[in-house]
């Protein structure tokens, strides 16, 4: 009993040293919804359940789909959802069939609306809302912890945003590269033309640079394209790390902790030992 006692303390205590990692990116998280603010004047909610429904069930063969659906009063709503390129078909219908649930939860009753989730977003809008959610600027922006001291930083940064743009321009509406420690992600939607695209890309890195300048991680939304960044390290920079630090010193305690009463448990199970003979 002593060693399997002392076998899961020195156990514990070696999973406390490994390194903590960053957990996985969840494809299903909400990023933010946009809702009008006029509500529908006549009962739409079967034709947008129609709606909803050729969404989903397209999204199990496509990463993009676009339609419309007429009502019994022939009010017609359009609608489209697009998942990113880099996630499979089973997991683009995973997140596409969220989509509908969280629109009635979070936008009831709107003549538009739109929800965007880490992996997919959709957005309908009814014929007297068209364009009321639309924007040529900013829709959401989340900006990372900055890094304290700049050193290399806007160089990389400005390295990395230039290889994106360069990319974008050559692919179908997707591109993602791993510029030395940068990882970072533009998409379109995807019946955008390739100007539209390279030029919605362009100035969502000036927004990236303008909000989130000094910001290790980030993603921007403008209303026809998103991009992502990423950095795990920048060469001359440093995280702000007082909060690592403590954590570091919390978990050091609790391992040496841990490590104390495995030894004590260690020698007293000898000296027990060495009592019997």
């Amino acid at each position: 009993m002593n060693v399997s006692h002392c076998t899961i303390l020195l156990s514990l205590t070696f999973f406390l040293f490994l390194p903590s990692s960053k957990p996985l990116s969840d494809y299903t998280t909400l990023v933010y919804k946009t809702c009008a603010t006029q509500t529908f004047n006549h009962p739409l909610s079967q034709t947008l359940d129609s709606l909803f429904q050729q969404l989903i069930a397209q999204s199990f063969q496509h990463k993009f789909f676009r339609t419309t659906e007429a009502g019994s009063d022939d009010t017609v709503i359009s609608g489209l959802f697009q998942c990113r390129d880099d996630i499979s078909k089973e997991e683009c219908f995973s997140c596409v069939s969220l989509l509908p649930q969280m629109s009635n939860t979070l936008c009831s009753d709107s003549i538009s609306a739109r929800v965007q989730l880490d992996g997919c977003y959709f957005r309908y809008e009814t014929e007297e809302a068209t364009g009321e959610l639309r924007s040529n600027g900013l829709l959401h922006k989340e900006c990372g912890n900055p890094v304290v001291e700049y050193g290399n930083f806007k160089e990389l940064m400005k390295e990395a945003f230039a290889t994106l743009e360069s990319g974008i321009l050559n692919s179908n509406g997707f591109y993602t590269v791993n510029y030395k420690s940068v990882k970072i992600m533009a998409q379109c939607e995807r019946d955008s033309e390739t100007c539209d695209c390279s030029n919605c890309v362009s100035d969502a890195v000036v927004v990236a640079k303008e909000e989130c300048g000094s910001s290790l991680w980030a993603q921007i939304y403008i209303d026809k394209c998103f991009i992502s960044y990423g950095i795990n390290t920048v060469p001359g920079a440093r995280r702000n790390g007082n909060t690592e630090k403590l954590a570091a010193i919390i978990v050091g305690g609790i391992a040496a902790v841990f490590l104390g009463f495995a030894l004590l448990s260690m020698v007293s199970s000898r000296f027990r030992k060495d009592d019997y003979e």
